[in-house]
């Protein structure tokens, strides 16, 4: 049965986009056989697509992001997408970030009259997070943040058989995580700081930051991987739940007045008594590619939704940090290594168990539940055809757009960058 399935998702300006989030989107169209259909709402919404018989739509998590993210009001956001709400299918949302400015996906939700909510947060957590959403009528269900992708795991087995010898004895990059996250997200970059500095005393070889500047992009993530021996983490998320975006705003706007503030002291100006009041929680990409380039966790204990168990898939670290020295001993001895990784590599990948083909089964089911449509229209299949060429073509357009960004960086004064920023915020703002 080939049903007509249409993934709304945004993305402008940066190239390439980064792999496990291409994998998550492209994931439909690799693992169905179902007319898949892409449309990139940075670009105009082509007339056509209002003319398909569609069985189902998915607004993908880079969609709502643009909604999260912003700071602009919701009629703003949508109003270029907001024919959108008229197709006549069943639609769904993948939704991730479920921490920031959730009022305005909740208002999405009801607006768009959205069928089904794929949620990486624990169920317990749905009546906080969509305390507006009608759940008798509103399916939800739950998802990881992100799987494994065959095609990348037999890259990444390919990148192995050139590496000799594991160069870095510890790893690790994230993104210099924001107070406002609360403390769980604040140990992104407490678990940097702390290992940073007790491994001054010891005779390892570390490559940690947290620096924008040091992100890897693409496969070069991969290749890091599987130079490390270890590579530290933690569970994303957040333990406070910002529901119009305001606590963000009290916590940056302390920042500038005050840059040097520590996270304590900003906690008790701007978000007093409201660290807890959320519990989200979840296993990234990130731990499961790491299990595929065989590299140790060390990680701050947690759920890690089941999956990833202490001891036998990674060594644990509690969340004040108390065992550090006993975990550095671990890895300085380095005879328990062997064994973790090749736990994790047999529990996770070759099991099979957490991989798009799964992901994308499971959302068409529980989204479509038998329902679709054998449509073998001229219109429709020449759309089809169509709508390849234009993403092909689209996907040009960010590449050129990229490069003329970073060109820009390098030759342009800042405070025309900085004026540059404003006005592309300006544009991206609207969906």
């Amino acid at each position: 049965m080939h049903t007509n399935i249409l993934v709304v998702y945004r993305h402008r300006y940066t190239f390439p986009m980064r792999h496990n989030i291409k994998g998550h989107l492209y994931s439909f169209a690799n693992h169905s056989k179902h007319r898949i259909f892409y449309l990139n709402t940075a670009f105009r919404v082509p007339r056509y697509i209002f003319r398909i018989n569609f069985d189902l739509v998915i607004f993908h998590t880079t969609f709502l992001s643009k909604l999260k993210w912003s700071r602009l009001p919701y009629s703003k956001l949508i109003h270029k997408v907001s024919d959108l709400k008229h197709i006549d299918a069943i639609k769904v949302i993948l939704s991730q970030d479920e921490f920031i400015r959730t009022d305005v996906i909740c208002q999405f939700i009801n607006d768009f009259e959205i069928n089904v909510v794929f949620s990486v947060a624990e169920q317990s957590e749905w009546g906080k997070i969509y305390p507006t959403v009608d759940r008798s009528k509103v399916r939800f269900v739950a998802v990881l943040t992100g799987y494994l992708e065959d095609d990348t795991v037999g890259k990444i087995q390919n990148f192995s058989k050139r590496i000799q010898e594991r160069s870095i004895d510890i790893g690790y990059r994230a993104y210099e995580a924001p107070y406002w996250l609360g403390r769980h997200g604040y140990l992104k970059r407490k678990i940097a700081e702390v290992f940073t500095k007790h491994v001054l005393r010891k005779n390892l070889k570390v490559d940690i930051s947290v620096e924008e500047k040091d992100v890897f992009l693409g496969l070069d993530w991969y290749r890091f991987l599987l130079n490390c021996k270890y590579v530290i983490g933690a569970e994303g998320g957040s333990s406070i739940l910002d529901s119009d975006g305001s606590i963000r705003d009290r916590v940056e706007n302390y920042l500038v007045q005050n840059p040097k503030a520590c996270f304590e002291e900003t906690e008790e100006a701007c978000f007093n008594g409201l660290d807890g009041n959320l519990k989200l929680s979840a296993i990234g990409p990130r731990h499961l590619e790491a299990c595929v380039t065989r590299t140790c966790q060390v990680l701050v204990e947690g759920s890690y939704n089941g999956i990833l168990k202490p001891t036998i898939h990674y060594i644990p670290v509690k969340s004040d940090f108390s065992n550090i020295e006993e975990v550095l001993k671990t890895i300085e001895d380095d005879s328990k290594r062997e064994e973790i990784v090749e736990q994790a590599y047999k529990d996770i990948v070759e099991s099979r168990k957490f991989t798009y083909k799964h992901f994308v089964h499971d959302v068409l089911t529980k989204s479509l539940e038998g329902e679709g449509t054998q449509s073998k229209s001229f219109f429709n299949i020449f759309s089809y055809h169509y709508n390849r060429f234009r993403e092909c073509l689209i996907w040009k357009i960010i590449l050129i757009e990229s490069y003329c960004v970073r060109l820009a960086v390098q030759v342009l004064p800042a405070s025309w960058i900085q004026l540059l920023r404003l006005l592309t915020y300006r544009i991206r703002g609207e969906m």
